[in-house]
């Protein structure tokens, strides 16, 4: 009950800069989860509506819409009463349903992504994953108000573990994921108020020797130093008001973790921190500031080798102020910075393009993503200016319709400046891959290794198998099936041609591995065809003692690869080998022109698709050329019909075809009758068979048997599983339909198999 009346009375802070009509909106969702947020508490165990409340307050304190403070009040309570959870849509509406929704996925990040694993890993390595994380949480918030509940979720619960002193395995996990992800993404964002306070917290739980030294020194002196700075701004402000020069004078408070990096980047003794000792002056325009620094300097005696104009010459990320150090009478040095109003919110809520100026190198750098992020921080920097402009500075708002309006367009543009154009997935041991949009898990595994992807079988997506060919989505966990043992042994562990055709792969670096892989296999099959051809023209001629290198010479080939390339693609002519062989025996020059020894290539396999005749009719005519439609894959005796192609001849295809029934129906003119002839002997031809199957080990492999059993050969295999079925899909030689028949009754018998059919 402490902590709803505690909310209660801070119901002006949560409600700060809205409407009567928003703030009543508010306040709605605020008695929603007052009951169910009783007497409970989040997993850092917190009480539900202390933290609620705590991450409401931040997000005012950002001048954020209605909508984004009421996700960040409904969001605990998916994990804490799912049955009410299911009522936010219908009560709030589905823009804050998708709001928690999201907010959720990020909470859940934090369990999924282990920030930890860093640890073991150096400098560049360290660096790239922790940016990485970083981009793929921008990524997976699909509306950037998400980013910023999330920030405050963060900072709500560092705040409960300082306040309560805890320092354990849990605190110190926290502030390093702070320190990694959550700071650098407010400093990014520019939200300073944001990224300051998280590194503050989180410095105190990872080096809390170094913390308690600095705040010891800060506190030690606070009394005199505060008394310094009240006397020096008294002095200040009493010259401002005689020379007519109106501005507000305040001290500016010092971060703990901030003196700490200066200290250590800067090598210097704490006594040597000349901001330690600082206040601001804000004035209403740049003229204005060159006079007060003017009357500073008369004041004080400036120390010349610490002044900074970074109006006349900018930071890289804008910042714009004047920066001086001056030396009192008693020799104590104060810093004083002077800006504007328009500088000073630049500063303070950020609005600056260049964050990696803050973070050094270990961003990576990347334009595309810089401007997107500029895009941001402008959008970001625009609703505060928008607030201050339509509803005042004192936080109230009329009944001007203006105000609403900005609303709902800042909504929009922030929603609309989505990073989505690359995701984000974890491996099972929590790294995070980054892929472009629409990868696979055909790409995921290549970015891992190539062999991982030539091995792909298949993968589970949190846990649950799915198809290769389903595009992966932010925040995933993907775990890879590679093919082992027998499959890997027997050659079946290659790729799929249909991973290049059909739409298994999003990424051309995938894509060029895997004809890479291909391209090798054909190569490695067609020295061996090579090599076998002409270890038999050299037993045939009782030459197998001639020296292969130089035979290659002899015909013009640089490389023994090369010519046994040339024998195995049949674009050398075993008889110029022969003459070659036999060419000093009969006394005369046995070098042959490399041109005359390239023929033009011609394939003896006896398939139709390497050129072999078909044995098709074409009635009415002959010597036509024919060829069989890889749509539909035609064998002897299938019914068969014939269309006249453009430039190709005269494709053939089963009567049953689809795609023979569209094409006749655009032009029903090129449709001619064929059937089957004679065929020439050994003539084979490729079929399509489907196999639907209860998905167990082993289960290629007995498919596998049964084709090499009925002499059918297996050129393209291609497999997935979903939900513990197996659907696989078979490309076959066969002489007759008659050979396919026998094999598909005998497949129909494997333990499991629940259809097989032709395709």
């Amino acid at each position: 009950m402490v902590a709803v009346a505690a909310v209660t009375q801070g119901n002006e802070q949560l409600t700060l800069g809205l409407s009567a009509d928003d703030a009543a909106r508010l306040k709605a969702a605020m008695d929603f989860v007052k009951e169910p947020y009783l007497n409970r508490v989040v997993q850092t165990g917190q009480d539900a509506m202390a933290f609620s409340a705590g991450v409401v307050a931040t997000l005012a304190g950002l001048k954020t819409d209605v909508d984004t403070r009421i996700a960040g009040m409904l969001f605990e309570l998916v994990a804490l009463d799912a049955s009410l959870a299911e009522q936010i849509e219908p009560r709030f509406g589905k823009e804050i349903a998708d709001m928690v929704a999201g907010i959720r996925q990020l909470m859940r990040l934090h369990e999924g992504a282990n920030f930890l694993q860093t640890e073991g890993k150096t400098g560049n390595a360290a660096a790239s994953q922790l940016e990485t994380l970083r981009k793929m949480t921008l990524a997976m918030a699909t509306d950037m108000r998400v980013v910023l509940v999330r920030l405050a979720s963060r900072l709500t619960t560092l705040r409960f573990f300082a306040e309560r002193k805890l320092e354990n395995e849990t605190t110190l996990r926290y502030a390093r994921e702070s320190f990694d992800l959550y700071a650098p993404l407010a400093n990014r964002l520019g939200i300073w108020q944001l990224k300051w306070e998280l590194e503050d917290l989180s410095f105190r739980f990872t080096d809390p020797a170094s913390y308690k030294r600095v705040a010891k020194m800060l506190e030690e002196r606070r009394v005199e130093r505060e008394s310094f700075v009240d006397a020096s701004i008294n002095r200040l402000k009493e010259a401002l008001a005689r020379d007519g020069v109106r501005a507000d004078v305040f001290g500016r408070p010092k971060h703990i973790y901030s003196i700490w990096s200066k200290m250590q980047g800067k090598s210097l003794d704490f006594s040597r921190l000349h901001d330690v000792r600082a206040f601001r002056v804000i004035v209403e325009d740049v003229k204005t500031c060159y006079t007060v620094l003017s009357i500073v300097h008369d004041i004080w005696t400036p120390i010349p080798e610490e002044f900074d104009d970074y109006i006349a010459r900018p930071k890289p990320n804008g910042y714009k102020s004047l920066h001086t150090v001056v030396e009192a009478d008693d020799g104590r040095t104060l810093e004083v910075q002077i800006r504007t109003q328009e500088m000073h919110r630049f500063a303070e809520y950020g609005v600056a393009a260049h964050w990696r100026y803050k973070e050094g190198s270990a961003a990576s750098l990347d334009q595309a993503y810089d401007e997107k992020i500029a895009w941001l921080r402008q959008l970001l920097n625009w609703k505060s200016e928008m607030v201050d402009v339509v509803v005042g500075t004192d936080g109230a708002k009329g009944a001007d319709n203006g105000a609403d309006d900005a609303d709902r367009q800042w909504v929009q543009q922030i929603k609309a400046a989505s990073i989505n154009d690359r995701i984000y997935v974890l491996t099972p041991q929590a790294r995070v891959i980054e892929l472009p949009k629409g990868s696979t898990s055909i790409d995921f595994a290549y970015y891992l290794h190539s062999d991982i992807g030539h091995r792909c079988r298949g993968a589970k997506i949190n846990g649950v198998m799915v198809p290769l060919n389903t595009p992966r989505k932010n925040g995933q966990r993907v775990e890879v099936i590679t093919a082992k043992g027998e499959a890997a042994a027997s050659g079946l562990a290659g790729p799929s041609r249909d991973w290049l055709s059909e739409g298994y792969t999003a990424s051309p670096r995938t894509r060029a591995k895997i004809r890479a892989w291909f391209n090798a296999i054909e190569e490695a099959e067609t020295l061996a065809r090579g090599r076998s051809a002409l270890e038999k023209t050299l037993q045939r001629e009782g030459k197998t003692s001639v020296n292969l290198d130089d035979l290659a010479h002899k015909l013009g080939f640089q490389k023994l690869e090369d010519f046994l390339l040339a024998v195995g693609n049949e674009r050398l002519s075993m008889r110029l080998v022969e003459q070659a062989l036999h060419a000093d025996e009969v006394g005369r020059n046995a070098a042959v022109n490399p041109d005359e020894a390239v023929l033009p290539r011609k394939s003896k396999a006896s398939s139709v698709t390497q050129g072999a005749k078909s044995g098709v009719l074409v009635l009415g005519t002959t010597g036509l050329l024919t060829q069989m439609a890889s749509c539909c894959k035609p064998a002897p005796p299938d019914p068969i019909v014939g269309f006249i192609t453009r430039g190709k001849g005269i494709s053939i295809h089963r009567t049953s075809c689809k795609n023979f029934s569209q094409m006749v129906l655009r032009a029903p003119e090129r449709m001619v009758q064929t059937t089957w002839g004679d065929q020439p002997a050994d003539t084979v031809y490729p079929v399509d068979v489907f196999v639907q199957a209860l998905d167990r080990q082993g289960l290629l492999r007995d498919i596998s048997d049964i084709f090499l059993r009925e002499k059918i050969n297996v050129i393209g295999v291609s497999t997935r599983s979903s939900k513990g079925q197996a659907f696989m899909s078979f490309t076959g030689e066969i002489s007759s339909t008659a050979q396919l028949q026998r094999a598909l009754t005998i497949i129909r018998e494997v333990k499991g198999v629940m259809e097989v059919r032709r395709s």
